[in-house]
C-alpha cells in the first residue's frame, strides 16, 4: 500500500524508485549503507512493507524491508517493529508481507519485532489514511492518536486468555444486550422508534438527535445506551465518543445498566497507559463489543462495527490538539462510511456541521414534538424582553436583575439552583478607573487579573505581579474590575442569599455531580455539575459576553452552552425555570422557543450566503511571514495547474502577537486562510499535503503549521 507522498531519500528500503523531480529534493541526505549479506530470509513472503513512525511529511509512505527467517513468525501485518533508517533506529508498523519488492535496490533487514500483537488492523490502517488525506496530515500522526503506547505486562496478562467466540452476524452477540431492554426513551422523539428498529434489524441509519433532558432515567446517557443495546442485539459492535471524563462516567454507567460490564471497554488517556492499553486489546480481541471514551475511542478496533456515536460534537474538546488536528465527528463520519455502520450525532443543541448533513439528506433529524417539549423541558424567561423591561427598567444594567434574584430565592426552597457564568477566577479582566482602557502587563502587554479580593494584580500570560501599575494612556493608578469571575460571583451571591450554601465548579475544581440539597451552584460554562433530581432553576449570566466574543462561532457556541445548562433543570410541569440575562437576539430566541435546530438552520444559511465554514472548508497556514508566503505561493501555483482557484485571505499577524510594538515584522507569525469549496476539497487537500512534504524535504526555511477546519481560526 502506498500513500503517494514525496520520499525523503533513496534508501535501500524504499519500495519505489524516486522520480527525477523527487531526487532533486533529496540532496543532502546520506543514503543508508547497502548490506553486503545478512541472515537467511523468511521462506514465504520475505518482504515487509513498513510504515515508519516519523512526523516528517516527506516520510509519510511505506518502505520495504527484508524479513529474516528468525523474525518470520512474529513479523506479521499490524505488529510494531524497529527498523534502521538513514543511520537511525525508528519505530513503525508492518502494513503487509510481499513475495518481492519493486524498489530495485537491496533491502535492509528488519531490526526487531517489538511485539507480536497486531495492534494495527487493516480497517484502522485504511481509516488512518482517510483521516490523513482529509486533513492533509501524515498517517503516522493519526496512528499516534489511535493506538495507545505498548504496556508489556498487559500483553502478558492477555497472552494466556482464551479468545472469545466470534459473534454471529445473524443474531445477538453472546455478550450483547439483554433482549428484554426497553427503548422507551426513544419513543418520545419523532423518528426515534424507527431509528431504533432499524438498528435492531441490522440496518445502518444515520440520525441527528436533539436530546431534551440531561439528567434522570430519560437523560441523554440512557438514550445513547439504548441505541447501543439495540445494535448489540443485531450482533454488531459500537463506538461511543464523548468530550470529557464527566460525560464518559455517565455514559459508561448507563451502558453497564443495560449491557454486561465486560462487554464495555473504556478508552481514555486520563485513566493512564495501562488501563487504556488493556481495554484497547480487549476490544481488539473481541472480548468487548462496545468502546466508549474520549477522542481516541473513535479509532477503537471494534469487531463488526454497527454504530458510531458522537455526543455534543460542538465541544472543542473533540478536536485533537496534535497534528493533524482531526475532529472526532469527522473521524466517525469517515469510519461509518468506510465500514457501513450506522451513525448517531447527538446533543442538546445542533452544530452547523450537523445541520449541513441534515439539509443534505445524509442524516435524518430525531427531535421531539412541541407538545412533548412543553411537558419535558423547563420554562425559559429573558430579563431583557419588553415585558420585563417595563417592570424593571434597570434590568439591563444589573448583572443579577430583580427577576433573576426572585427566581433564585423561590427555587432555593425547592432544590439546588445553577448559576452559569462566563469566566473563571475572581476578576479575570481589569481596566483603568479613569479612562476605561484595558489594564496591560508592563512586561509582556498581557491582560491583568486579580485572583482574590485582597490579591495583587497579576499578568494572565507571564504571571508577573504588577503592584505599582500605571496606565500608559492617562497615567492613572486605580483599577476597576472589567468582569466578574466565578469566585467573585459566588462571593456576591453568598451575601445576597445569607444562610444558603454556595458551591463553585470551575478551572481545576470541576465537580461532576452535586446533591439535591438547597444550594447555589456557581459554575463556569461547560463545568456545570449534574444534580440527580435536576435543578429547580438556572440563572444564565454573562450571556452578552459570550455573544460578543470575536469568533465566527460565538453565537452557536453560546446557544450550545445555554442548552446544555438548561437541560439540567427540571421540567416546567415540576416548577423548573431558566432565566437568561442576555439581550433579546436570535440566539436567545432559540432558547426561549427551545428550537436548537431552527437556530442551526438559520446560522448555516447565513454562513452559506457569505461562503464561510461549514458551507466551505478552510485551511489555515501559520508561521513566519516568509515561510507562509512561499508555501501559499507554491500551493496556489500547483492548484492553478490543476485548474483550481481559491479565495485567499491574508497573510495577517496573529492576534496574540499583533500588540507587540517592538517586534520585527519578519519575526511576527502570520496566518493565511484558504477557503475551499467541497467540490474541490479532495484536490486541494492532496496538493496541500504534497506541498507540505516538498517543503519539509527541502529544509530551506522554517516549517509552517497547516490546519484544516480549525474552530478558532475565524
Amino acid at each position: 500500500m502506498s500513500f503517494n507522498s514525496t520520499p525523503s531519500h533513496p534508501t535501500p528500503s524504499s519500495h519505489r524508485r524516486p522520480e527525477p523531480l523527487q531526487l532533486s529534493l533529496l540532496q543532502g541526505f546520506p543514503p543508508a549503507a547497502k548490506p553486503a549479506g545478512g541472515p537467511p530470509l523468511a521462506p514465504v513472503r520475505p518482504v515487509a512493507r513498513v510504515l515508519i513512525e516519523s512526523p516528517l511529511p516527506h516520510l509519510d509512505r511505506p518502505f520495504d524491508y527484508r524479513v529474516p527467517a528468525e523474525l518470520d513468525e512474529d513479523a506479521q501485518p499490524g505488529v510494531r517493529v524497529r527498523v534502521k533508517f538513514s543511520g537511525q533506529e525508528l519505530g513503525g508498523y508492518i502494513l503487509d508481507r510481499l513475495d518481492e519488492s519493486d524498489a530495485g535496490q537491496p533491502l535492509v533487514p528488519l531490526h526487531k519485532v517489538v511485539s507480536p500483537v497486531a495492534v494495527l488492523t487493516p480497517a484502522l490502517q485504511e481509516l488512518a489514511g482517510r483521516v490523513a488525506a482529509r486533513y492533509s496530515g501524515t498517517v503516522s500522526d493519526v496512528l499516534r492518536v489511535a493506538i495507545p503506547p505498548r504496556v508489556v505486562k498487559v500483553e502478558k496478562e492477555l497472552a494466556g486468555a482464551e479468545p472469545p467466540p466470534e459473534p454471529s452476524s445473524a443474531g445477538p452477540s453472546p455478550a450483547g444486550a439483554d433482549s428484554s431492554f426497553s427503548g422507551e426513551s426513544w419513543t418520545r422523539y419523532r423518528n426515534g422508534a424507527a431509528f431504533l428498529r432499524h438498528l435492531t434489524s441490522g440496518g445502518s441509519p444515520r440520525a441527528a438527535l436533539s436530546a431534551m433532558q440531561g439528567f434522570g432515567p430519560d437523560g441523554w446517557p440512557h438514550v445513547i445506551a439504548q441505541a447501543v443495546a439495540a445494535v448489540r442485539q443485531s450482533g454488531r459492535g459500537a463506538a461511543v465518543v464523548v468530550p470529557d471524563y464527566r460525560d464518559l462516567d455517565r455514559v459508561q454507567a448507563a451502558l453497564e445498566d443495560i449491557l454486561p460490564a465486560e462487554d464495555v471497554a473504556r478508552l481514555t488517556a486520563d485513566d493512564g497507559q495501562t488501563p487504556r492499553y488493556r481495554n484497547y486489546l480487549r476490544v481488539l480481541k473481541g472480548s468487548a463489543g462496545v468502546a466508549v471514551g474520549t477522542r481516541s475511542a473513535a479509532y477503537a478496533p471494534v469487531h463488526n462495527l454497527g454504530l458510531v456515536v458522537c455526543w455534543d460534537d460542538g465541544d472543542d474538546l473533540h478536536v485533537e490538539q496534535r497534528a493533524p488536528y482531526a475532529h472526532t465527528r469527522e473521524v466517525l463520519l469517515l469510519r461509518a462510511e468506510q465500514e457501513g455502520a450506522a451513525c448517531l450525532l447527538a446533543g442538546h443543541a445542533r452544530s452547523t456541521e450537523v445541520q449541513r448533513l441534515v439539509d443534505a439528506g445524509w442524516a435524518m433529524p430525531v427531535d421531539a414534538e412541541r407538545t412533548v417539549l412543553r411537558r419535558t423541558v423547563s420554562r425559559v424567561l429573558n430579563t431583557a424582553d419588553s415585558f420585563e423591561q417595563e417592570r424593571d427598567p434597570l434590568a439591563r444594567l444589573a448583572r443579577l436583575p430583580g427577576a433573576a434574584w426572585r427566581t433564585a430565592k423561590d427555587a432555593l426552597e425547592r432544590g439546588p439552583v445553577l448559576v452559569q457564568v462566563a469566566r473563571a477566577g475572581y476578576a479575570p479582566s481589569l481596566a483603568c478607573e479613569t479612562c476605561r482602557e484595558p489594564a496591560r502587563c508592563p512586561s509582556c502587554q498581557g491582560p491583568l487579573a486579580i485572583a482574590g479580593s485582597a490579591a495583587v494584580p497579576q499578568c494572565r500570560w507571564c504571571s508577573t505581579p504588577a503592584p505599582a501599575w500605571r496606565c500608559v494612556h492617562c497615567q492613572g493608578t486605580r483599577l476597576r474590575r472589567g468582569a466578574a469571575g466565578v469566585l467573585r460571583t459566588a462571593e456576591e451571591l453568598g451575601r445576597a442569599f445569607p444562610g444558603k450554601a454556595v458551591v463553585t465548579s470551575s478551572g481545576q475544581n470541576v465537580k461532576a455531580t452535586v446533591p439535591d440539597s438547597c444550594a447555589l451552584v456557581v459554575a463556569t460554562v461547560g463545568a456545570e455539575p449534574v444534580a440527580p433530581g435536576g435543578y429547580a432553576a438556572a440563572l444564565l449570566l454573562d450571556g452578552d459576553s459570550l455573544l460578543r466574543r470575536e469568533n465566527l462561532r460565538a453565537g452557536e457556541d453560546a446557544v450550545r452552552r445555554w442548552f446544555n445548562a438548561a437541560a439540567l433543570v427540571r421540567p416546567a410541569t415540576e416548577g423548573g425555570i431558566v432565566v437568561i440575562t442576555a439581550d433579546d437576539t436570535a440566539a436567545v430566541g432559540a432558547l426561549l422557543r427551545w428550537d436548537p435546530a431552527g437556530y442551526a438552520q438559520r446560522e448555516l444559511a447565513l454562513r452559506a450566503e457569505l461562503q464561510l465554514p461549514p458551507a466551505v472548508r478552510v485551511a489555515a497556514v501559520t508561521g513566519g511571514s516568509t515561510a507562509v508566503g512561499h508555501f501559499t505561493a507554491s500551493a496556489t501555483a500547483l492548484l492553478a495547474a490543476e485548474g483550481v482557484t481559491l479565495r485567499v485571505a491574508g497573510p495577517a499577524p496573529l492576534l496574540q502577537t499583533a500588540h507587540l510594538q517592538s517586534a520585527v515584522p519578519e519575526s511576527v507569525d502570520v496566518r493565511t486562510l484558504l477557503f475551499i469549496p467541497y467540490a474541490q476539497a479532495a484536490t486541494v487537500t492532496r496538493v496541500l499535503r504534497a506541498a507540505k512534504a516538498a517543503a519539509a524535504a527541502k529544509r530551506t526555511e522554517d516549517p509552517v503549521q497547516l490546519r484544516l477546519d480549525g474552530l478558532d481560526v475565524l
